[in-house]
């Protein structure tokens, strides 16, 4: 196809507002897909901090809470099948597996800071987390 016919294509596709368009002459064939530009969604306005702090203090977790060191998927035992490494109520101690993280297929175990007993699980088995997501919280 000529390089006039795919330009006089192009035109025509910001003169019409065009997202696509597919030509086909003969044996030879043309698609054409127009990028949209992103536009940020509107942020709603931030509440006072007063009326924050409440809200926060009742989200926030109590007690020694580890956190992810990486992003990745969140498994809970060894493998499927297997029984969790750690349970609601179980007393663990420093160093010891509370679950595994795999990222760009390693998987890498995290192990409690400190001793205590496991009070929560903040995240569900085979969940993709974030760098610095609670994950366990426990008292000491």
């Amino acid at each position: 196809m000529d390089i006039r016919k795919i330009k006089k294509l192009i035109d025509l596709m910001i003169e019409s507002d065009l997202q696509a368009i597919e030509v086909k002459e003969g044996d030879q064939s043309i698609a054409l897909t127009r990028r949209v530009p992103v536009v940020a969604a509107p942020v709603a306005a931030m509440p006072t901090p007063g009326a924050v702090a409440p809200a926060a203090a009742k989200s926030a977790p109590r007690g020694a809470v580890e956190t992810s060191p990486m992003v990745g998927v969140f498994y809970a035992a060894s493998s499927p099948g297997e029984a969790p490494f750690v349970k609601v109520g179980q007393t663990v101690t420093a160093g010891e597996t509370l679950g595994i993280i795999e990222a760009m297929k390693i998987m890498n175990p995290i192990e409690a800071t400190q001793s205590g007993v496991v009070e929560e699980i903040l995240v569900k088995n085979g969940e993709v987390i974030q760098f610095g997501q609670p994950l366990f919280r426990y008292r000491a």
